[in-house]
């Protein structure tokens, strides 16, 4: 008796880990893993190797010393607070044209859309095409119906970062006059009705209505849109390649230029380290603001 006693208490020990794992958990384990492995080796790996790279304080000596980095933040800066918050307060005007129902409208905001769905190397390459100083489209057009020399657009530092920034708000405002569109046809006819009924002004509509119901979404999208346009590579590249002279770069295009162009990876690699601090600080507040919105 005893012995059977001690063989079940052991049997029961041995089983004991084997229980505490149901077989759904396994699956769910099982399930896990791969995505585990899949995550850690192409996106920490990656990340940490990366980091590395650019941890060399000879990298960052070589950048504090170029002008041309210097140079290269003033222009990132004044293209992420010139292109997003115009871009954004155009999408968020614009969405309330789109919002009316008449059919012309819907019609038109397909055509609105496409310069958003349509890639974006034969889109800047056209408008660094019309934007040629000298047959371009633009500059044609100019001398054929005024009789005067179009500017160069391409060719003076301070149009050509005005051409990326302009080419930049074309490209990406349609997503964002969408995503805000979204919201506005999410809010409830009744209370534009209720407000009409107590003569509010379309001024005092939007103020007390729109602007409440849209607003968490509308800071959410800025700071996205603020975190994408740090790496917007393709509006520099594909249309001045940081020219002329090296004067519109921004952190994207000028880590290409030490790492392939000047054959500095580590350099490169310094050079987009260095938006981690803008970075960084973007992301926890905006993953804070989702987390308090959800519990709200």
């Amino acid at each position: 008796m005893v012995h059977q006693t001690l063989t079940t208490s052991s049997a029961l020990a041995l089983g004991a880990p084997r229980e505490r794992l149901s077989p759904e958990a396994w699956w769910g384990v099982a399930f896990i893993v791969p995505y585990a492995i899949v995550f850690l080796v192409f996106v920490v790996y990656p990340v940490a190797y990366g980091l590395w790279m650019g941890s060399s304080a000879k990298s960052y000596a070589t950048l504090w010393a170029d002008p041309i980095f210097q140079r290269t933040i003033r222009n990132t800066l004044v293209f992420l607070v010139v292109a997003v918050n115009l871009k954004m307060a155009l999408a968020l005007a614009i969405s309330g044209f789109f919002v009316h129902e008449q059919p012309w409208i819907r019609w038109t905001s397909i055509v609105f859309i496409l310069p958003w769905a349509i890639p974006s190397i034969p889109t800047i390459l056209s408008f660094r095409w019309m934007l040629n100083s000298e047959w371009g489209m633009i500059n044609t057009i100019l001398f054929r119906l005024f009789d005067i020399d179009g500017p160069w657009w391409l060719l003076k530092p301070e149009l050509a970062m005005g051409s990326i920034i302009t080419v930049h708000i074309w490209k990406y405002l349609p997503f964002w006059t969408l995503i805000l569109l979204a919201a506005r046809l999410a809010i409830p006819k009744d209370l534009y009705e209720a407000a009409e009924i107590d003569g509010a002004t379309p001024g005092q509509r939007f103020r007390h209505v729109t602007w409440p119901s849209v607003k968490n979404l509308y800071i959410t999208s800025t700071l996205l849109s603020t975190i994408w346009s740090l790496g917007d590579f393709n509006s520099v590249y594909l249309l001045t390649g940081g020219g002329p002279v090296d004067s519109t770069h921004v952190l994207a295009t000028l880590g290409i230029r030490y790492a392939f162009g000047l054959n500095d990876v580590g350099t490169g690699v310094a050079t987009v380290i260095v938006a981690l601090p803008l970075v960084i600080p973007l992301v926890i507040y905006m993953v804070g603001r989702l987390g308090r919105s959800q519990t709200t």
